[in-house]
């Protein structure tokens, strides 16, 4: 079975991002771009219906405003690992960034991930006015 194939057997792992933000969009496009033939993520906003859906409330208040991703098997991935996750699943040179940076230590990773987190409204900018092109098998990908 090849990797795509498996892939699309599995279920999908889901990212949410935060819809306001513009790294968080620009995380999206990244994921769309590098993940187009195995297509092992759906997206949704954390603000919407499927995040409420998938993720128990208990669940939700602990986690950040940035980026979450559940796993097919059901881990809730957050902050630096979830990052990680989604340049493991770009494959190539990626894949290998996301093993060399799994190597430090995650309170270190979480630090950098948490003190981009606090600034990026200021740095990229807030996505309430993007209306992003898409081809209709990507708009496939995302959830309400």
């Amino acid at each position: 079975m090849s990797t795509a194939t498996a892939a699309a057997a599995a279920p999908p792992n889901h990212l949410f991002y935060d819809g306001t933000c513009a790294l968080c969009h620009r995380a999206v496009k990244f994921a769309l771009r590098h993940d187009a033939i195995v297509r092992a993520f759906r997206f949704a906003p954390l603000q919407g219906p499927t995040f409420e859906r998938l993720i128990e409330p208990s669940t939700r208040a602990s986690l950040p405003d940035s980026m979450v991703i559940l796993t097919s098997s059901g881990e809730v991935l957050t902050r630096s690992d979830a990052a990680l996750e989604l340049l493991r699943h770009a494959g190539g040179a990626y894949s290998v960034l996301s093993r060399a940076l799994g190597i430090v230590p995650r309170p270190v990773r979480d630090a950098a991930y948490n003190a981009v987190a606090a600034v990026r409204y200021k740095i990229f900018g807030r996505a309430t006015d993007l209306c992003p092109v898409m081809t209709p098998e990507q708009r496939e990908r995302f959830d309400p």
